[in-house]
């Protein structure tokens, strides 16, 4: 079980790092002509997202539900693993937060190019 629990953490944090620019590249689709300003807007909004944290406070309240249920769960299992199961649950946790750090991050570029001025429509 403990080499179990290795390969899933080295696996999250891959994928974490993977997905640590996501949704901060984004470019969004504005109603009308581009102005002289946009390509520097959109490089400072988008440098605004990428330094937004992958993982915040949300991140660790879903770190702790997850281990809270999945030692609960591991508990009840007929092999009785509660350690096993709050690892589980916790990597479980932070990876369904960690999930929807693009969608955050998009949203700071679009709110960011609103800000600006741009007529930004999606």
């Amino acid at each position: 079980m403990n080499t179990l629990k290795i390969t899933c953490l080295t696996a999250l944090i891959a994928l974490g790092t993977a997905c640590s620019d996501t949704g901060a590249r984004y470019t969004p689709v504005v109603d009308g002509t581009r102005n002289a300003n946009f390509a520097t807007d959109l490089g400072a909004c988008q440098g605004l997202a990428r330094n937004q944290p992958v993982m915040n406070g949300d991140t660790g309240n879903a770190v702790l539900v997850g281990a809270g249920l999945g030692a609960a769960l591991g508990a009840a299992d007929d092999d009785g693993d509660a350690a096993g199961g709050a690892v589980a649950g916790a990597l479980g946790g932070m990876l369904a937060d960690t999930v929807k750090t693009p969608d955050e991050r998009k949203a700071i570029v679009v709110n960011c190019m609103r800000q600006r001025g741009h007529k930004v429509v999606g």
